[in-house]
């Protein structure tokens, strides 16, 4: 038990990937079991704990700002800067005079010693490795969750990957993954805790491996468990998309029928300048391959608008090529120059103008399509795990998602919310 952290109160804050908020998660839960009393990030605290995020100089940015924020909440507390900026930018942020506490990733299982010695005015160690020089997987585990409807899991972490455009590299590591037992135990321990779904999450997840068990085997086998009642799966690289991947988890309709499929972008010539390993060809027939095993997939995907490069024509083709996929939403991003990548240095780099004209056409794009593939259900009966509700006028709104991910809001009086949250119930969609 660590008793210099006892009664201290410490807020959390999240940027980034499903992946971090998996390890703030974790994180809160391991300090609050060490008698921290876990706060909101606008409410007064002893303790600031920021999981900064690097996959885009916004991101960044944002980092910073929150970094900054915390200081201004409480001008006596500790800030603890965490995660992937930490390990971007270790030594400009040693400089940061609104810091006190670095720690990098592979060290946040840690943060309950490392607050510890710090308040105890012990030597401070070394929070920030060398990511790229370690085979360790920071194992994790979360006893008690922050919610009581769905939970994240993380199993693997690190890429190897080395796309032209992306630092995560640099900031997680190469890839390593989770003991299939320990993933296993703890969604038993989150079942046990009321949690109706979990979603298995990694950086880069496809690369799954422990043993002779690959992803396949870890989803059908948490799937599998007692008591669980959906399980869904983070992003996916398209060359996990197997016929006998399909095969074997259509089997189970605990699995959602839900697959964030990497893309990037929608044309060859682009791609092969991000280093991406496929074909928008490959990309489709995965597609066709996930039409054929479920019916209406929810198949969503990321895609970079204004590459280097990237000229109107390659854009064109992109275009056409998503109006033809016809994907349930896509995220659109618009190139980030990250330093210390190959694209940083790439010549013609798209103005930000540019920029800002392609992504407006993919977002109305994506919004045309999504409208489309949620109208498909109408008038349906569609199972939803409600996870919310709220007062409105004299009855209540309760919220909660299918297993395709499509939001689902209904009006309702106060004893059917009550009854049915945290529930899977059929409604007419």
């Amino acid at each position: 038990m660590f008793t210099n952290i006892k009664d201290k109160k410490v807020a959390l804050y999240t940027l980034g990937c499903k992946v971090n908020q998996y390890e703030s998660d974790c994180m809160s839960d391991a300090l609050e079991r060490e008698g921290c009393i876990i706060v909101d990030f606008n409410e007064p605290a002893d303790v600031y704990i920021i999981n900064t995020c690097s996959v885009t100089n916004m991101a960044e940015r944002k980092s910073r700002q929150i970094i900054h924020r915390a200081r201004k909440n409480n001008g006596d507390c500790v800030v603890v800067a965490c995660g992937c900026y930490v390990q971007a930018a270790e030594e400009a942020l040693k400089k940061d005079a609104g810091i006190d506490i670095l720690v990098g990733n592979n060290r946040k299982k840690d943060i309950a010693r490392i607050l510890d010695e710090y308040f105890g005015e012990a030597s401070i160690c070394d929070n920030v490795i060398d990511i790229n020089k370690t085979c360790e997987y920071e194992n994790m585990n979360m006893v008690r969750p922050r919610e009581h409807v769905r939970a994240y899991v993380k199993v693997q972490d690190g890429c190897n990957n080395f796309c032209t455009y992306c630092i995560i590299p640099y900031t997680r590591g190469r890839i390593r993954s989770r003991q299939l037992e320990d993933v296993l135990e703890e969604v038993r321990g989150l079942i046990s805790e009321g949690i109706k779904e979990v979603v298995i999450t990694g950086i880069n997840l496809s690369s799954y491996s422990d043993g002779a068990y690959n992803l396949t085997d870890l989803v059908t086998k948490v799937a599998g468990l007692p008591g669980i009642q959906r399980v869904r799966m983070g992003s996916l690289e398209p060359r996990i998309i197997t016929e006998d991947f399909l095969e074997r988890i259509s089997k189970n309709d605990r699995i959602c029928p839900h697959f964030h499929l990497s893309l990037q972008s929608a044309c060859n010539d682009t791609l092969k300048r991000m280093n991406r390993k496929y074909t928008i060809e490959e990309y489709r027939d995965k597609c066709v391959l996930i039409r054929k095993y479920y019916d209406r997939p929810a198949i969503t995907t990321d895609i970079i608008v204004g590459f280097p490069g990237e000229t109107d024509e390659e854009f064109e083709i992109t275009k056409n090529n998503l109006e033809e996929l016809n994907l349930y939403e896509m995220h659109v991003f618009k190139y980030s120059k990250r330093a210390g990548t190959i694209a940083a240095d790439m010549e013609n780099q798209v103005s930000d103008d540019k920029k800002e004209e392609r992504s407006n056409i993919l977002l109305d794009m994506t919004a045309r399509h999504k409208q489309a593939y949620e109208d498909s259900f109408r008038g349906e009966k569609i199972k939803v795990l409600f996870e919310e509700y709220e007062k409105h006028g004299s009855g209540c709104i309760i919220k909660g998602h299918t297993d395709r991910y499509i939001l689902v809001s209904k009006a309702a009086d106060e004893i059917f919310c009550k009854t049915h949250i945290n529930e899977i119930t059929e409604v007419e969609y």
